[in-house]
């Protein structure tokens, strides 16, 4: 083996830590692969986008952002959040010789300093825009940034947040709406040098909505483009599904559901269609859940519901069975189905395997102090997954375990302020769903984060509610906790290379 082949193994190698899982092996002299097994490494870089927070005068949003303490990092690396376009925080621009009339333009949101210790950021009003956070080194494994906007009054009021998204090429949104009273929009960034071009459909309970102005959609370099769903159909749907093509770049995506009367939330995208699927987390004193699904093959699905409850699974009285025509959107009202215990809803083929999406509206609280939330069908925890913005007395979070009673060790970070990082572990029946009483960091000041690590078979699904004071109004958000991507598999080399250099 000569040096050449030597340099594009080291380079190989090199991408996968950064890109994720890349093939490698290379043959010996009689043909055969001397690869072994891959080995876990963790990931040299990461980008996240956060969208657009409000349109709301009222609106106050914060950010935080964390790194866990990750084995096999170096000392090297940075992080921040910071605005596209050369905007501040607050949607200062610079003049020509880079001055801001309000703050320093293009100064970070947020850089953390080390990893285990949450670091915040705070924006006002209505012209705050998208974010994009970027982590090499020490801080890229696990890299989590949160954004979380309370508005006071309005379209929209109550508490609205979200995980801040990787980039990537195709989006599932069951649950958004067009029907009057309804204010969604959809949020596309862009991270790239290039612009990205991409293509939106609408699904409504009779199929497609007709619409010309989804295709072809440009968003700059650097930038966010809001989408006004409406504005694309003039058909009004209560339930729609948004699917979001990429046809070149790369985008994050994310929906912003607002409601006049009853408050609004971020809408995260579904897990990839499944045949299966988990959405963890009801709130215990949910006054109406209504499950939303598509089916995007050629064939219809029929959809088996179960409860997973603090006691084992139940079947939803009345609500068996969901079937879901191909290509159309369908809804079930669940009404109260979590009955004053925590719940998860499980989602399996009564019959014949169809990959569907699918996810949840939640509201709490009654007649005119009712406030929404959304719970998408997400991916288990795997290795390990991490929520940030938590706070002492308003975190909930809720464990699922669909197959076989799993152990899950949850750590609580250092407060963004001060105190002294805690972990317990807990045991989670098969079947079950259970509001753990999740560590609070010893002496906390400010926000902390919660990472959640299975220790033993799983798999282990997780969501996190935050609630916040509103006059009256149950104000809170739901946000699930799929694995962080904070390691790649990189094929271990069989021999040792560097006797072949000579």
């Amino acid at each position: 083996m000569n040096r050449t082949t030597l340099s594009l193994i080291a380079g190989a190698t090199a991408l996968a830590a950064v890109t994720g899982f890349a093939a490698l092996s290379t043959p010996d002299a009689s043909g055969g692969s001397t690869a072994k097994a891959a080995v876990q490494l963790p990931v040299e870089r990461t980008s996240l986008l956060c969208p657009e927070p409000s349109s709301s005068d009222l609106a106050e949003t914060s950010y935080t952002a964390f790194t866990p303490v990750t084995k096999g990092t170096g000392g090297s690396g940075k992080a921040e959040l910071a605005a596209a376009n050369g905007q501040s925080a607050d949607g200062s621009t610079a003049d020509k010789s880079g001055k801001s009339g309000k703050k320093d333009t293009g100064a970070p949101v947020v850089r953390p300093k080390e990893p285990g210790k949450p670091v915040t950021g705070t924006a006002e009003g209505a012209e705050t825009p998208g974010l994009i956070g970027t982590a090499t080194g020490r801080f890229a494994p696990g890299w989590t940034v949160q954004e979380t906007t309370q508005v006071a009054a309005g379209t929209g009021r109550g508490l609205l947040g979200t995980n801040c998204t990787a980039p990537d090429s195709e989006f599932w949104f069951p649950g958004a709406g067009t029907a009057d009273g309804r204010t969604d929009y959809l949020h596309l960034t862009n991270p790239d040098d290039s612009a990205a071009v991409v293509d939106i459909e609408l699904y409504g309970k009779d199929g497609t909505l007709k619409s010309t102005l989804g295709e072809g959609i440009t968003v700059q370099p650097h930038a966010g483009e809001p989408i006004l769903l409406s504005t694309l159909t003039g058909e009004t749907e209560t339930d729609v599904t948004v699917h979001v093509t990429v046809r070149s770049g790369r985008v994050a995506a994310a929906v912003q559901a607002l409601d006049d009367k009853l408050g609004g939330d971020w809408l995260a995208a579904s897990a990839d269609p499944a045949a299966s699927l988990v959405l963890p987390g009801i709130p215990k004193d949910a006054t109406d859940v209504r499950l939303v699904a598509f089916a995007p093959g050629d064939s219809d699905a029929d959809l088996k519901l179960r409860l997973a409850s603090p006691s084992g699974q139940i079947t939803p009285a009345g609500n068996e069975t969901l079937h879901v025509k191909s290509g159309m959107t369908a809804a079930l009202d669940l009404g109260d189905v979590t009955r004053g215990e925590a719940g998860s809803l499980l989602l399996t083929p009564s019959d014949t395997s169809v990959p569907v999406v699918a996810a949840l509206r939640v509201v709490r609280g009654k007649g005119d102090k009712q406030e929404t939330a959304f719970i998408p069908a997400t991916a288990p925890v795997g290795t390990r997954a991490t929520v940030v913005g938590n706070r002492s007395k308003d975190t909930t979070l809720a464990l699922t375990a669909p197959a076989r009673t799993t152990q899950v060790k949850v750590t609580a970070s250092a407060g963004s302020e001060g105190g002294t990082p805690v972990t317990k572990t807990y045991t989670i029946k098969a079947g079950t769903t259970q509001n753990v009483d999740a560590p609070v960091p010893s002496g906390l000041k400010g926000t902390y984060a919660l990472t959640v690590e299975p220790v033993s078979a799983g798999p282990v699904y997780a969501a996190r509610t935050l609630e916040a004071a509103g006059e009256g109004v149950p104000a809170f958000t739901i946000q699930t906790l799929p694995d962080d991507r904070g390691a790649v598999a990189v094929p271990e080399a069989e021999q040792d290379l560097s006797v072949l250099q000579k």
